[in-house]
């Protein structure tokens, strides 16, 4: 099979290597998928650029995977069903956090294209039980940006603790946060954005945020809830001080870069809270995908092939596409 691999070995902007490899093997409780699409993550770049450390010699990055089922069927997974596959893998089951219902916080987890091998290919295994069946009518390439960017963005305003009517602000502006807009004016919020990009503020005002602002602007109200998109410490500190106290911020981020110093008495006291968003589970995944398929939530994509693997990451870097970047095998 063609696959897209990752050896640390090529500098930018090629560091995937396009390889003729054979299919991976079935084993017990996995099942084999044929990829239709695998949508490009900002955390496959922290992989590749060495932000997160290399965990294998040789890897297939990707993990907004839709796949249908080729082999390794089961009663609940028939040939040919189509699922959804996301960052989290799998799970050791026997560990506090999976007994305590927090199987995002495992200790010996598995993560899609980086613990093992992901969709950046013609075919990819997976855990069956990590799979989830996609609603009817989802097409494959709107789906696969839903699979973490929505996900994870949805799992971010539970984090939060969002509760419908409130003021909240997205500060950043990718993917993830274009896909919770629509959540949470389903839930009667507003919704106040604050990011860099000319081209983003453009697409938050014509998805209909309440307010949009620059880089450095404040929000004209104080916010319920902040979710911070960007992995830059100072955007962190720019959402706590939007924040009326006992407010929260949830910071959306598998990596981030230093936090600078800021004053508690001002920033902080008040019982305002800053809690990390990590990972997400299968619960989220289900609850996301019935509400987007519920909104008929459907993200801008720019469909990219498996040779061009490279020039999609570069995309995702340099925020150069109007939406999410989709490899097509």
């Amino acid at each position: 099979m063609k696959a897209a691999i990752f050896t640390g070995a090529s500098p930018a902007p090629n560091h995937l290597a396009i390889e003729d490899v054979p299919r991976p093997e079935l084993i017990p409780g996995h099942v084999l998928l044929r990829v239709v699409a695998c949508g490009v993550c900002r955390t496959d770049l922290h992989i590749v650029e060495g932000d997160l450390p290399p965990l294998r010699p040789r890897l297939i990055p990707g993990h907004q995977i839709v796949g249908d089922v080729v082999d390794g069927a089961t009663a609940d997974l028939p040939l040919g069903t189509r699922v959804g596959v996301s960052w989290m893998g799998g799970t050791d089951g026997d560990c506090w956090f999976c007994k305590h219902s927090m199987e995002n916080l495992c200790d010996h987890p598995t993560f899609t294209g980086y613990t093992v091998d992901g969709g950046y290919a013609e075919f990819a295994l997976v855990r069956a039980d990590f799979t989830v069946p996609l609603p009817e009518g989802l097409d494959a390439n709107h789906a696969a940006p839903l699979l973490c960017a929505g996900i994870i963005g949805f799992r971010s305003l539970r984090v939060a603790g969002v509760q419908p009517g409130e003021r909240v602000g997205l500060f950043g502006f990718g993917s993830s946060a274009t896909l919770a807009i629509p959540v949470l004016q389903s839930w009667g919020c507003e919704v106040y954005v604050v990011t860099r990009g000319a081209d983003h503020r453009a697409t938050a005002t014509s998805l209909g945020a309440t307010w949009v602002g620059k880089e450095d602007d404040r929000p004209p109200v104080e916010l319920d809830r902040a979710i911070t998109f960007a992995p830059a410490g100072k955007v962190v500190v720019d959402a706590l001080s939007s924040l009326r106290k006992g407010g929260v911020v949830a910071i959306n981020a598998i990596h981030l870069d230093q936090m600078p110093a800021f004053d508690y008495d001002k920033l902080l006291w008040g019982e305002r809270q800053i809690r990390s968003v990590a990972n997400m589970t299968r619960a989220d995944a289900r609850d996301f995908l019935k509400i987007a398929h519920d909104l008929k939530i459907e993200p801008r994509v720019s469909i990219f092939s498996l040779d061009d693997a490279n020039k999609a990451l570069l995309a995702v870097k340099d925020e150069t596409e109007k939406g999410s970047a989709v490899i097509v095998p």
